[in-house]
């Protein structure tokens, strides 16, 4: 909008109507986009929040049984999913923010290690632990009906879900010893598949073909080479010579790398499925005893927004205190935005929306994105 000048004094009232008219009409004949705002270094608390939404979140949340133990992230822009204790056994709870309803989806009988909602948000998995040694699998849709319980001999187990065909999940299995193997289960086929894979920490390529870091346990590296294996013909292929972390989203492939020629600095890159760059970025690097530190991510896939954590200077990670922002890039546009500083480096999950954000250890947290505002789930 255009502001008017202020007006010291009029002898004449028909001109100050008349200008008051001409003003109108040049601002209706102005066609302004919205100006974007600078970014304030901590949120201002004298700012309300932009949609009416975020006030109506139902904050916080009381479990109806048990006692609280983490949130395990969303289930739709207005639902989360919350895991209780209660004795030696767990329920999983859906919580409407809006109405500030719990609703009781599933009851383990033995501890939930952890929940993963599946990228279209059609299923769950439950990972629940009967002893030291073993992890049961259960997989439910979204109204509880289960589709799978399956047993596993294990310590520890990491999942990756195939965002392609969601019937299929890859399963890491570790002993106590940290030896492992990889199978492929297939739940709506009742399948699981022994894999011959070299690495524990993979993921989904494309329908048929998975990408991991190769590292060689003999001569331990800061970097190794990313691999691409074809699960039906288990053919591989060399896609980067080295890089030092790396994540894959639907039709995107992410790998981090060293800024040649200034290493206090990391570099982000974004590749479609023919490995060519779409998008990169870098920011400063902080190193640990043995290799780097990769602070939290997420990605928004309806939005192509990519949003980490990241520190404001580079150093070794036990001397540094500055705090993490929260930063958002913009994959599709190539453009990035600051939305809170003085973080700590902390778990974060982004909304369907891309309007909210779960953040924390536990996501006891929730960041309105547009508000810059922090809510609390949990009641301390």
């Amino acid at each position: 909008m255009i502001q008017l000048k202020r007006i010291k004094s009029y002898q004449n009232h028909t001109l100050f109507i008349i200008l008051i008219v001409m003003t109108l009409l040049v601002s209706a004949c102005t066609n302004k986009g919205p100006q974007k705002s600078k970014t304030s270094a901590k949120p201002n608390k004298s700012q309300t929040p932009t949609t009416e939404q975020r006030t109506e979140w139902k904050l916080p949340v009381s479990p109806p049984e048990g006692e609280f133990y983490k949130f395990a992230g969303w289930f739709s822009d207005t639902e989360v999913l919350y895991i209780t204790n209660v004795e030696q056994t767990s329920n999983v709870y859906r919580y409407h923010l809006l109405t500030g309803k719990s609703d009781l989806i599933y009851k383990s009988e033995h501890p939930i290690v952890t929940v993963e909602i599946s990228p279209s948000k059609n299923y769950i998995l439950i990972h629940s632990s009967p002893s030291s040694y073993e992890g049961l699998v259960t997989i439910i849709d979204a109204k509880g009906t289960q589709k799978l319980n399956k047993s596993f001999s294990s310590h520890e187990l990491e999942f990756d879900w195939n965002p392609y065909n969601e019937s299929q999940i890859l399963v890491t299995k570790f002993a106590e010893d940290w030896t492992f193997s990889v199978s492929l289960l297939d739940f709506e086929n009742s399948k699981t598949k022994e894999l011959s894979i070299p690495q524990p920490f993979i993921k989904w390529m494309n329908e048929k073909e998975i990408v991991f870091l190769n590292w060689d346990e003999n001569n331990p590296a800061l970097f190794a080479p990313l691999i691409r294996m074809n699960l039906d013909n288990k053919s591989e292929k060399p896609i980067f010579p080295s890089a030092i972390h790396f994540s894959t989203f639907r039709n995107l492939l992410m790998t981090i790398t060293v800024n040649k020629q200034d290493q206090s600095r990391a570099v982000y890159s974004f590749y479609d499925q023919r490995n060519k760059e779409i998008y990169s970025f870098s920011i400063p690097q902080l190193t640990k005893f043995s290799d780097w530190l990769v602070p939290f991510y997420d990605y928004n896939e309806s939005k192509r927004q990519f949003i980490t954590l990241q520190p404001l200077s580079s150093g070794e990670i036990d001397s540094y205190s500055s705090g993490f922002q929260l930063a958002l890039y913009d994959v599709k546009k190539g453009s990035n935005k600051v939305i809170m500083e003085g973080l700590d480096n902390e778990p974060i999950t982004i909304s369907p929306s891309g309007d909210a954000l779960l953040f924390g250890n536990s996501f006891e947290n929730i960041i309105d994105l547009k508000a810059k505002k922090i809510y609390k789930m949990i009641k301390e």
